[in-house]
């Protein structure tokens, strides 16, 4: 089993009772998501924010940077990179596992993730073995929709979902991030769907809507 991907970590002033594993987007690292510890102001929560592997991807001519799995072209329902994207899902596995390990009950781990990253935390955290504490997906959508039913685990059927997206973004389409929405809904998942009039990227009302959210499903 291959070590887990490096990481930025922020832990609380006091004991740590539940981990937030924070995926980035496309191009970014794991600092680039790492002030939200402090906007969100959770007490107990370490908030894990991981490195993407470095890799080609097709639609920045070839370029290596980080990311969860390759993009291909802007239609993203079509031409996934279904290896890049089941490879992530095992190393986001190997974080949760880590967090375990350190004491944090899989029921208290959040997976988390903006664009890509949010893909990423859908996918695994609805087909994880153990029950989780819930998923943020921002900006983002349901990366293999149709095979979600066939893999969809037991133990998370009603694991707390919360999507939220831009009204204006021109990288991961609204429709599309509302469709996906709409999916879990289909498949009875307790979702929750927030738009905001901004583009690709995070606003104030939703950081704290994001902390609201958190501190509702953690009881904090």
């Amino acid at each position: 089993m291959s070590e887990p991907l490096p990481t930025v970590e922020i832990n609380p002033s006091g004991p740590v009772t539940a981990s937030v594993i924070f995926l980035h987007g496309l191009g970014a690292d794991g600092h680039d998501l790492a002030l939200l510890a402090a906007e969100l102001d959770l007490p107990g929560v370490r908030f894990v924010f991981p490195h993407a592997p470095i890799r080609p991807v097709t639609i920045n001519g070839g370029y290596r940077m980080r990311a969860w799995y390759d993009v291909s072209g802007t239609d993203y329902g079509t031409g996934q990179d279904e290896t890049g994207i089941r490879e992530s899902e095992q190393q986001l596995r190997a974080l949760i596992r880590r967090e375990v390990e350190r004491g944090v009950p899989a029921s208290r781990i959040v997976l988390a993730g903006f664009s890509q990253g949010g893909a990423i935390a859908l996918h695994t955290g609805l087909r994880y073995p153990d029950r989780l504490g819930g998923i943020i997906a921002l900006s983002s959508y349901l990366p293999l929709p149709e095979t979600l039913p066939a893999e969809a685990h037991a133990a998370n059927k009603d694991l707390p979902v919360m999507m939220a997206h831009g009204t204006e973004d021109t990288v991961i389409p609204f429709a599309l991030g509302e469709a996906s929405y709409r999916k879990l809904k289909s498949l009875d998942y307790p979702s929750t769907w927030r738009s905001y009039s901004m583009p690709h990227t995070l606003c104030a009302e939703e950081i704290e809507d994001i902390a609201e959210w958190l501190r509702g499903i953690l009881r904090l």
